[in-house]
């Protein structure tokens, strides 16, 4: 575990800055989404599970009452807290915490929203048990994650390339797995909206602030795209440019009534 926590921390404290101002992070559309999604008033209470630089965090807070942003980094959650208090939002209060083990109390949110998280879970069946568990009784949890594809070859391929980006990604879950994976958490469906993202080698490389793995994983990309293999997330060159989509879901979900 010690080892994992130090590359998680190593790859985001690297990354606190360009993951800040990454464009596809900051979309306002999909964060208007999302605070949609957690259907929060003045009197809700609102959790940010691995929170990042808080961008979401900040987005939840002006229609919530307190919003908690959690993540296990210490760097990012600076970047959350500093993010927050420029905007002049004293309602977030930042933690340092791990998913699968929250520092909270149980039944003491009305919303747990986890952004573009899931796929850097070792144990994602234990992240959603902790999300439940906090959550109160007519509370949702709202995940957003890139899927990746239902064909097992093509989906091993794509995490095997995001993995090779970032070693804290673990992988991307198909569709199918993700609601397969909440109602074995407690939870059921409520809503779900996708989208494509359009990406684009140079734009997903610069996030991730490491130029030193981008000649091989170039090299190894556009190998895959001259032989015609997408990779499940449609694999392309075009004028030299390697090009591919991501597919987030959002999805919106409750406890299973008993």
């Amino acid at each position: 575990m010690h080892d994992r926590v130090k590359t998680v921390r190593n790859e985001f404290t690297r990354q606190a800055d360009t993951l800040a101002a990454g464009a596809v992070f900051n979309d306002e559309t999909i964060l208007a989404r999302i605070c949609e999604a957690a259907a929060l008033t003045r009197e809700s209470r609102a959790l940010d599970v691995a929170c990042g630089p808080g961008i979401v965090a900040a987005a939840l807070a002006r229609p919530a009452g307190e919003v908690v942003a959690c993540d296990l980094t210490p760097e990012m959650l600076a970047r959350a807290q500093a993010r927050c208090a420029n905007a002049g939002l004293a309602n977030v209060r930042c933690m340092v915490g791990r998913a699968e083990a929250l520092p909270f109390d149980d039944a003491g949110f009305d919303a747990v929203v986890c952004r573009s998280a899931l796929h850097h879970f070792t144990r994602p069946a234990a992240a959603l048990a902790e999300m439940v568990r906090v959550l109160r009784p007519d509370g949702r949890v709202v995940i957003l994650d890139v899927m990746s594809a239902e064909d097992a070859e093509a989906s091993a391929l794509h995490n095997a390339l995001e993995y090779l980006r970032d070693p804290s990604h673990v992988r991307m879950l198909p569709k199918s797995e993700l609601y397969q994976r909440l109602g074995e958490a407690g939870l059921e469906v409520a809503s779900e909206a996708g989208w494509t993202n359009h990406r684009e080698f140079g734009e997903w490389m610069k996030i991730v602030n490491a130029p030193e793995r981008t000649a091989s994983l170039r090299t190894v990309m556009t190998a895959l795209a001259r032989a015609g293999i997408g990779a499940g997330i449609e694999l392309r060159l075009e004028s030299g440019r390697i090009l591919f989509e991501h597919s987030p879901l959002l999805v919106v979900a409750r406890k299973q009534r008993r």
